[in-house]
């Protein structure tokens, strides 16, 4: 059974050297993001970098693109984003930049057309704080950190 929900047109400038991204199966909800690189970067243990992708969007109001790690590149290299997820808002024109850090102990080569991320295109609503002096009762109450996973 093939499956497809409802699609968006997005607006995309590519100045890359790969093609555009991709879902890789009918049900992904990401697309890989490629490095575009003249040459290949080294990242060293703790080191950050930003790299480029040659990819420029336009989304639409009420839109945003979240930019999160490759569970693969994260398990078998240590490698994953600062700014996890990335958020790219809808009225950014500028490259999608990545930025990329190697928490591993070894030297990591990132080449051109790795695929490094993905992106996820998702809604998000706007907001109006309303003040007020105190708020509901609830259960849980002021119950934080690690409260539910108490017995």
């Amino acid at each position: 059974m093939k499956y497809r929900s409802s699609i968006m047109k997005i607006r995309i400038v590519n100045k890359s050297h790969h093609p555009l991204p991709q879902y890789a199966t009918v049900f992904s909800a990401g697309m890989d993001i490629r490095a575009n690189l003249s040459e290949a970067v080294e990242l060293q243990p703790m080191q950050r970098k930003l790299i480029p992708t040659g990819l420029y969007i336009a989304l639409p109001q009420g839109y945003e693109a979240q930019i999160r790690p490759r569970s693969g590149l994260a398990i078998k290299h240590g490698i994953t984003l600062l700014n996890t997820p990335g958020t790219i808002d809808a009225d950014y024109r500028g490259e999608i930049g990545i930025i990329l850090i190697n928490l591993s102990s070894e030297t990591f080569t990132i080449n051109d057309g790795e695929r490094i991320c993905q992106m996820v295109i998702a809604t998000h609503s706007q907001i109006e704080w309303q003040e007020e002096e105190t708020l509901d009762v609830t259960k849980r109450g002021a119950g934080g950190f690690g409260h539910t996973g108490k017995s």
